[in-house]
């Protein structure tokens, strides 16, 4: 098992990794809209999925990975009327590439944000 930590995503803000590396899997913790510097990016779920994602992309490469190796993600909405809008931005991140996926409505995510992903990697 190997902690995987960078720099080029925020740091954790609870007592958690950025991702965990068991044999050729990586799990990921799930990524919010936090910037590098820690500050949380204010913005609509478009600006805050692209920020999420970009996080999730520095921790998968981090490790040696890439987006294109995702096997499987989940997708926390505070409020499932910003599907279609997250789904975009997804579509556009992943490409061609169509990784399993959940998504679910949840009451209320860390620091009142719009959305989370984490993500299982195939290394």
């Amino acid at each position: 098992m190997k902690v995987i930590q960078t720099p080029n995503a925020p740091a954790a803000i609870g007592p958690y990794s950025q991702a965990i590396q068991v044999g050729g899997f990586l799990f990921t913790s799930g990524q919010i809209p936090l910037q590098v510097d820690g500050t949380l990016l204010q913005g609509d779920i478009t600006a805050q999925t692209t920020q999420v994602l970009a996080n999730l992309k520095a921790v998968i490469e981090a490790a040696g990975g890439s987006l294109n190796r995702v096997v499987k993600t989940t997708v926390f909405l505070k409020n499932l009327d910003d599907f279609i809008a997250m789904n975009k931005v997804y579509g556009e991140t992943f490409g061609s590439h169509t990784p399993a996926r959940s998504t679910v409505q949840v009451a209320k995510l860390p620091r009142d944000v719009l959305v989370e992903i984490e993500a299982i990697v195939a290394l």
